[in-house]
């Protein structure tokens, strides 16, 4: 019988069991512990906001992250890319915008004879 074994399998004092083995007896080997996840590259989270603000700067973050990312081995390849998709569809949607936006102005212009002077004033 052990120092702290009791005849009726109390612990002495009414201490409970703390589950640490007893002086002499080897230990328990302890969990493995979870591996801390990858850090999410920081471009690539800007890549993604910046591609609802300006459409530039999520194409231009979203490259330098996707290298960052090959490079370095981080999480956020998803965000660089939903950035570039969504920075390139603003862009081309501004550049055609601004097309069509100037050409009704032109037209506008054109047809109201302020370029040539022969417009009825009102």
């Amino acid at each position: 019988m052990s120092f702290t074994d009791q005849p009726d399998g109390q612990q002495p004092y009414g201490q409970q069991p703390y589950g640490q083995p007893q002086y002499g007896q080897p230990a328990a080997p302890y969990p493995y512990a979870y591996a801390a996840p990858p850090r999410t590259n920081v471009l690539a989270i800007v890549s993604l906001v910046s591609a609802f603000v300006v459409s530039i700067v999520a194409v231009i973050t979203g490259h330098i992250a996707l290298s960052q990312i090959r490079r370095t081995g981080e999480a956020g390849r998803g965000m660089a890319l939903a950035g570039l998709i969504l920075g390139y569809a603003g862009t081309i949607l501004g550049l055609l915008f601004f097309i069509v936006w100037l050409t009704l102005f032109l037209s506008i212009m054109s047809h109201s004879g302020a370029f040539t002077g022969t417009g009825n004033p009102s």
